[in-house]
């Protein structure tokens, strides 16, 4: 397969892999790249489950450790991404299985954001990720 077409332009090349899938004309696929973008794609939805876990993170924290500034605005932000998590699992249910380590892998991140927004210092919020899974997908749970 002629890699200058994946690198030209990327919406035909899909299409003429598409083709060629479906065809069954597996000797004529573009290999590399198709494994490449696979990958990608799959680290993509990853990334935007981690995203989303560490913003509700950062908002449940805050929520936690400055109760008397819980605003309208956290709440709204933890309902976005709770709905996008939720969406997320829905169309690919196999990320509920990594849930639990994507969450605590994205905590430390959330941690420093969390002081950084707050003013608090990081060692007055937990080391690990205080919440649990089933309290980061609860629409009404608020710490």
């Amino acid at each position: 397969m002629n890699h200058t077409a994946y690198e030209e332009d990327f919406i035909p090349w899909v299409e003429t892999q598409a083709a060629l899938l479906r065809d069954r004309k597996f000797e004529l696929l573009d290999i590399p790249n198709l494994y490449e973008e696979l990958t990608s794609m799959a680290s993509h939805i990853r990334h935007q489950l981690a995203s989303r876990l560490c913003v509700l993170e950062v908002h449940l924290l805050k929520c936690r450790y400055q109760p008397v500034r819980k605003s309208r605005s956290w709440r709204k932000t933890m309902l976005e991404q709770r709905t996008r998590i939720e969406l997320l699992i829905k169309r690919y249910p196999s990320l509920r299985q990594d849930l639990a380590d994507e969450a605590a892998s994205v905590y430390p991140s959330a941690a420093r954001k969390a002081a950084r927004e707050t003013g608090l210092a990081q060692t007055v919020l937990p080391a690990i990720l205080p919440f649990a899974v089933d309290e980061l997908l609860d629409f009404d749970y608020e710490p």
